[in-house]
């Protein structure tokens, strides 16, 4: 079973994640963006995710390691959502049996 505050957490990430495009776009509707303008605004949930898994890079823990390791393998091969579910599936079940 799923504690509370680890919900409220993944609901809190998946809600900044969204907004952060959301947002962006709502901010810009009406214009016309060039190349740069956006692939920047596709870019942006990206590195909010990032930001919470960065402190992963510095683990000590082997299981966190190799679904980092996962997870980039797949973010070179497929676009940002598949990316994530293969990262949050490798990181759950790695865990599981590594601790």
């Amino acid at each position: 079973m799923i504690d509370a505050s680890t919900l409220l957490t993944i609901l809190l990430m998946a809600s900044v994640t969204y907004s952060t495009r959301a947002l962006g776009y709502l901010a810009l509707r009406g214009r016309t963006l060039g190349y740069r303008a956006t692939a920047v605004m596709e870019a942006a949930p990206g590195c909010v995710l990032i930001s919470v898994i960065a402190p992963d890079f510095a683990s000590d823990k082997p299981a966190s390691l190799i679904a980092l390791a996962v997870t980039l393998v797949a973010a070179t091969r497929l676009s940002l959502l598949p990316t994530v579910l293969i990262g949050i599936a490798a990181a759950g079940v790695l865990r599981h049996f590594l601790g």
